[in-house]
């Protein structure tokens, strides 16, 4: 059984930063592209950042490019986000997913994590 876990949401002044965890079970992590989505509420979800399965190559909306860094260690299973001169736009539900696929669009993401909580004050 596949299982998603992320961690290290929390309230935050804008400016600040957050680095944001999955740890990953039930899947062999180094197959698969690991992302991170986001949703705002009243908003659709977004994909914010994906890694392809080497972990040597990146893709970033342009919302968080050049701010937000995504890396994944595949001894321990687990995928980051570090987020940084974060402004109350990026308060968002995250969360974390995998695809078994190399380029994936949006709707590829087999399988998802439950979700944690970023909020940015002003």
């Amino acid at each position: 059984q596949v299982q998603l876990v992320e961690s290290g949401g929390g309230l935050v002044q804008a400016g600040g930063s957050l680095r944001l965890s999955c740890a990953a079970s039930g899947l062999t992590f180094s197959a698969y592209t690991m992302g991170w989505f986001r949703q705002a509420p009243g908003k659709e979800r977004n994909l914010v950042t994906f890694i392809n399965k080497e972990g040597s190559g990146a893709n970033y909306a342009e919302s968080v490019r050049g701010r937000f860094t995504i890396s994944k260690d595949s001894a321990k299973n687990t995928l980051y986000l570090q987020m940084n001169s974060l402004t109350p736009m990026d308060t968002a539900v995250y969360y974390c997913a995998a695809s078994d696929r190399t380029f994936p669009s949006q709707r590829q993401f087999n399988y998802w994590g439950q979700g944690t909580q970023v909020t940015v004050s002003s």
